[in-house]
């Protein structure tokens, strides 16, 4: 390790996030990991970094950090302003920040959740093969607070990184494909159908466990209660009001209200950058 971080403002909810604990779901361990993956894998590689290197994730409000040794810094995913000791700073780019200077993400202008990539990565202790933290079980470092210090690992040019790239827009509609199942028999033809044409918005108690929905409830053909059954990234589980969750990367292991569908992990990103209000489309797929 070759420097620190100090927190100087932590934001709303600030945490440190890498590909996560994959293949452990059957001892009851969420996946967790960055949301919006691929925003997170595009700012590891502006920097050369590996593709797992740990980094930050922000919700709406951003962070502030000082660097005890001069580094260089991504900020990606939403868009918000960047700046170092209060003078702009680039968005989507490497920006160099000076030893004992502050770097700020701002609040977001669109979408939810930005990252803050250093180069060398964030170099807590992992936990159970990951650095990042689970909002659900607990697993991981802890919510960033202010006064915090982040150590952080050594840089390692893995590759010549570039200087921009293309980033995609927080989405203004937010479409799911869906493949029907395990438990769509559990519903009408109608709940099917009412799924799959009717307009939902992202709810605002959406979090890092599920993205949940508002919009018309579904209505079920068994008013039976399910045997709790393994969960996976994206299912789609629909509670006793109706609306449906799709779970995300801290979504617990197991549950026993019916999965109506799936949605495909490479369709998440969106979903971690859907602010609340945004519509929603289901689509078999």
């Amino acid at each position: 390790m070759t420097g620190e971080l100090t927190v100087v403002r932590a934001g709303a909810l600030t945490t440190v996030q890498d590909t996560g604990r994959r293949g452990r779901a059957h001892l009851g361990v969420p996946r967790s990991g960055a949301l919006d993956a691929p925003a997170m894998g595009l700012a590891n590689r502006l920097l050369g970094n590996a593709p797992d290197a740990a980094v930050l994730e922000t919700t709406l409000t951003g962070c502030a950090l000082r660097a005890d040794r001069a580094t260089t810094v991504v900020v990606g995913g939403a868009p918000c302003p960047v700046t170092v000791d209060g003078r702009p700073a680039a968005w989507g780019a490497p920006v160099r920040v000076p030893a004992g200077a502050v770097l700020d993400a701002g609040g977001v202008s669109a979408g939810v959740r930005s990252y803050v990539a250093v180069a060398g990565g964030i170099a807590v202790d992992p936990v159970l093969g990951s650095r990042s933290t689970d909002l659900l079980s607990g697993l991981g470092p802890a919510l960033l607070r202010d006064g915090d210090v982040l150590p952080l690992g050594d840089p390692v040019r893995r590759t010549v990184p570039a200087d921009t790239a293309p980033w995609p827009a927080p989405p203004a509609t937010l479409t799911l494909p869906l493949r029907p199942g395990p438990r769509a028999d559990w519903f009408t033809p109608a709940a099917l159908r009412t799924l799959t044409s009717a307009t939902y918005r992202v709810s605002q108690h959406s979090n890092r466990i599920g993205l949940r929905t508002e919009g018309p409830p579904l209505e079920r053909a068994s008013e039976g209660e399910l045997p709790s059954e393994g969960m996976v990234l994206g299912a789609v589980q629909v509670p006793p009001d109706g609306r449906p969750v799709v779970f995300l990367h801290d979504h617990p292991t197991t549950g026993g209200y019916p999965v109506i569908g799936v949605v495909p992990e490479a369709a998440l990103a969106g979903a971690a950058q859907a602010a609340a209000g945004t519509p929603l489309r289901f689509t078999l797929g």
